[in-house]
């Protein structure tokens, strides 16, 4: 063999086996973790470009070798068509998984959660103090508009159902507040359609006045039905339902913790003390147990009934029983105050 083939046979194999640990190199750089302590958050803007993100990771240690990386993009192009937003880098997080995160629009959600029982003023001013949320400065008539213009009482309070909203980075408060709506109309419409027979309601949104009172009045939630059986009872027989939320609700920011004589005397639409007939909107955001509640009450034969101070209440059918039931548990615990 001459001098110049054996030359040429052995540039071939170490071409081969420099492509050979090259190859190594860069599926190792591309496969193994990332230096990653924890989890961390990785903002990829729009328009920007996967060679720039390994730049920026390369700036923050994440990743130690970036020409290698961005060569094994070269050779999985389809990794480097990355999508804008907020992604989680986790412990034991490899390149090849970043990017095929990136390049899928996989980001990280965050959650919120809107608690049954607050109004919407409480829920607006949560969905704009959360930080991934971008906050709105619509009117209530703004609302409505996007919402429904056409919506019965002309207030959102009760129209978005309790639950925890999952969403990612950016999103408006516009959004949360349509899914919250669409999946309470959603639930009541169903609901509606397998109520009771013989309810006190005329529309759906009568069921949803009550689920809201029902919803305030609770303390331990296997009560809800036979609370709503009270208020169901009592408007079939023409009476006042007497409920104190209704009262608060109508004082608004002149409530400063306590209802007084003359509160329960005062003639607002709200004061069930005063009208014969459920208030003109919810009082509060209802949950899908006191939508059920409302629809779906216990049969009794109950009219009444008093906390007992430990979240529960004592029912009474007659009220000779009940002002027994206040006698025992209310003003023994005004006297223990």
């Amino acid at each position: 063999m001459s001098r110049w083939l054996k030359f040429l046979l052995g540039s071939i194999v170490f071409c081969f086996a420099v492509m050979i640990v090259l190859v190594y190199q860069i599926n190792t750089a591309f496969n193994n973790p990332l230096n990653i302590v924890g989890s961390q958050i990785l903002v990829v803007e729009k328009g920007q470009y996967a060679h720039s993100v390994i730049n920026k990771l390369y700036e923050r240690s994440i990743i130690k070798h970036p020409v290698l990386v961005k060569a094994a993009l070269k050779l999985e192009p389809e990794l480097s068509q990355i999508k804008a937003g907020t992604y989680e880098l986790s412990l034991g997080m490899s390149a090849r998984i970043m990017f095929d995160k990136l390049s899928r629009g996989i980001e990280k959600t965050y959650q919120i959660s809107l608690i049954e029982g607050l109004r919407w003023q409480d829920w607006l001013i949560q969905l704009n103090n959360h930080p991934h949320l971008v906050k709105s400065s619509k009117s209530n008539e703004q609302w409505l508009e996007m919402l429904d213009p056409d919506l019965p009482g002309q207030s959102i309070e009760g129209w978005l159902l309790a639950d925890t909203y999952h969403f990612t980075s950016g999103t408006k408060v516009e959004d949360i507040v349509k899914t919250a709506h669409q999946a309470l109309t959603s639930y009541l419409s169903e609901a509606w359609q397998t109520r009771q027979a013989n309810l006190p309601y005329e529309s759906p949104y009568e069921a949803l006045i009550m689920a809201s009172i029902v919803e305030k009045e609770t303390g331990v939630p296997i009560e809800r039905p036979r609370i709503a059986a009270v208020f169901v009872n009592r408007l079939n027989r023409g009476m006042r339902l007497q409920t104190d939320p209704t009262v608060i609700y109508g004082m608004g920011e002149a409530f400063d913790g306590n209802i007084r004589r003359k509160d329960l005397r005062q003639a607002t639409p709200y004061n069930t003390y005063v009208i014969k007939r459920l208030p003109p909107t919810p009082i509060a955001m209802p949950s899908k147990l006191s939508i059920d509640a409302v629809l779906h009450p216990l049969y009794t034969e109950e009219f009444y009934f008093v906390s007992k101070g430990d979240g529960t209440h004592y029912f009474s059918e007659t009220l000779q029983e009940h002002n027994r039931a206040v006698r025992q548990y209310q003003l023994k615990k005004s006297k223990s105050n």
